[in-house]
C-alpha cells in the first residue's frame, strides 16, 4: 500500500495546490515517476473514499481526474480486463418458445 499512499498524497497536495486536470496529473507523475494513469485513477477513487477528506473542490478536483483518465484508457482500447461485448443480454428470448415468455439466458 506505500506506493498507493504515495500517490493518493501527491494527488491530494496537488489539488489542495490549486492544480487541475493535466497539470495535476503531470504534477503527481513528477513526483511518483514509476506510477500509472491507471494507479492515478485508483488513487482518487481511494480519495473519494477517505473520511478526513472533506473539502469539495479537492473531491471535484479528484473526481474529475478520476473519470477523464478512465474514460480515455476506455476509450484507448487499455482496460484489456472489459469483455462486456461478449456478455449476452439479460433478457433474451429463446428462438421457437411457445409460451412467449422471456427465458433468461
Amino acid at each position: 500500500m506505500g506506493e498507493k499512499r504515495k500517490v493518493y498524497e501527491a494527488l491530494v497536495d496537488g489539488a489542495m495546490e490549486g492544480l487541475t486536470d493535466k497539470a495535476l496529473f503531470e504534477f503527481v507523475a513528477r513526483r511518483c515517476p514509476r506510477t500509472s494513469s491507471k494507479k492515478i485513477v485508483r488513487a482518487a477513487l481511494l480519495g473519494l473514499t477517505d473520511p478526513h477528506l472533506r473539502d469539495r473542490n479537492i473531491l471535484d478536483t479528484i473526481y474529475a481526474l478520476a473519470i477523464k483518465h478512465r474514460m480515455d484508457e476506455f476509450r484507448e482500447g487499455e482496460d484489456g480486463d472489459d469483455e462486456r461485448d461478449t456478455w449476452p443480454s439479460p433478457f433474451t428470448r429463446k428462438a421457437g418458445s411457445e409460451t412467449g415468455r422471456a427465458d433468461f439466458a
